[in-house]
C-alpha cells in the first residue's frame, strides 16, 4: 500500500491500490485510503462525506460488482491529482478524477461516465 513519507507520496500508487481494493471487495481497505473528511462526489447524483456515508456508498456497489468489474483503462497523472478511466461495477466505462490531502489520503473522487464516439 502506497503511504506518504516525509510528506510526498505516489498518487498513482495510491490510486492503483484504490482500483485493487475495488476488484478486491475490500471494503475496509478501500474506506481507509479515504482521508477521515473525504468526499464521493457520485456521477448518479449526491455526495458522500466522511467514512460512514462513503461505506454507505460503496457496501453495496462492490457487493454487486460484476465479473469484469475495476479493469484499468488508462491511469493519467494530472497537475492536480489523477485520473483513472476503468470500468464500474456494473461495467460501464467511466472516468473518475482524484484529489489528495497532504496527507497522501485521497480527499475527493469524483466520476463521470465516458461517452463513445458513435
Amino acid at each position: 500500500m502506497a503511504n506518504a513519507k516525509n510528506g510526498r507520496f505516489d498518487a498513482v500508487d495510491i490510486v492503483v491500490d484504490w482500483i485493487d481494493a475495488c476488484k478486491q471487495r475490500r471494503l475496509e481497505a478501500l474506506l481507509d485510503l479515504y482521508d477521515e473528511v473525504a468526499t464521493v462526489e457520485c456521477c448518479e447524483g449526491g455526495n458522500f462525506t466522511g467514512r460512514s456515508e462513503m461505506e454507505r456508498y460503496w457496501r453495496p456497489r462492490l457487493a454487486r460488482a460484476g465479473r469484469d468489474a475495476f479493469a484499468i483503462d488508462a491511469l493519467m497523472p494530472e497537475e492536480d491529482g489523477v485520473s483513472l478511466d476503468y470500468r464500474d461495477y456494473d461495467g460501464r466505462r467511466m472516468r473518475t478524477h482524484f484529489l489528495f490531502a497532504p496527507s497522501g489520503k485521497i480527499r475527493l473522487t469524483r466520476c463521470e461516465p465516458i461517452r463513445l464516439a458513435a
